[in-house]
């Protein structure tokens, strides 16, 4: 049997449960089918970068699969009859990534607060004075109190 991963969008209206029973069905689907479920992640609900049927956030889940192709195939037939279904995308893997996927690591990273890599901006001088310097025109713009020459 082959792996994949499989990722679905679901209507932004319904509640986590209701995006969890998806799943379920999901579930139901490919191992009545022979296949078998390995890790599911929720990522929650985040916004679209462009509207997809007059929505713009969804649900969004991970679902580790191995299983034969025609049990993917009539698991997604299903998805596509579904109205509660905005979009899901199968992608065949050589192996499951163990642990969490980079969707959750990023979740992590940015509820630390973590700045990354920056170093410490202690070091850094003062800039000085950044207004731009006098040219041959006349003085700069704020240095002419009676409104001169600009």
């Amino acid at each position: 049997m082959a792996l994949y991963e499989h990722v679905y969008l679901a209507r932004q209206d319904l509640t986590a449960q209701q995006s969890e029973a998806l799943t379920e069905q999901f579930k139901t689907t490919v191992t009545g089918l022979g296949g078998t479920i390995g890790k599911v992640e929720y990522w929650g609900v985040k916004s679209l970068a462009y509207r997809i049927k007059k929505n713009r956030k969804a649900h969004f889940t991970l679902i580790n699969v191995d299983a034969p192709p025609a049990a993917l195939a009539e698991a997604e037939r299903q998805w596509s009859i579904n109205e509660d279904i905005l979009r899901f995308m199968t992608i065949r893997v050589e192996a499951h990534e163990d642990g969490p996927s980079a969707m959750l690591r990023k979740r992590d990273d940015d509820d630390r607060g973590d700045r990354g890599d920056r170093p410490d901006r202690g070091d850094r001088g003062d800039r000085g004075d950044r207004r731009p310097p006098r040219g041959p025109r006349g003085p700069r713009r704020d240095d002419s109190a009676e409104g001169g020459q600009f």
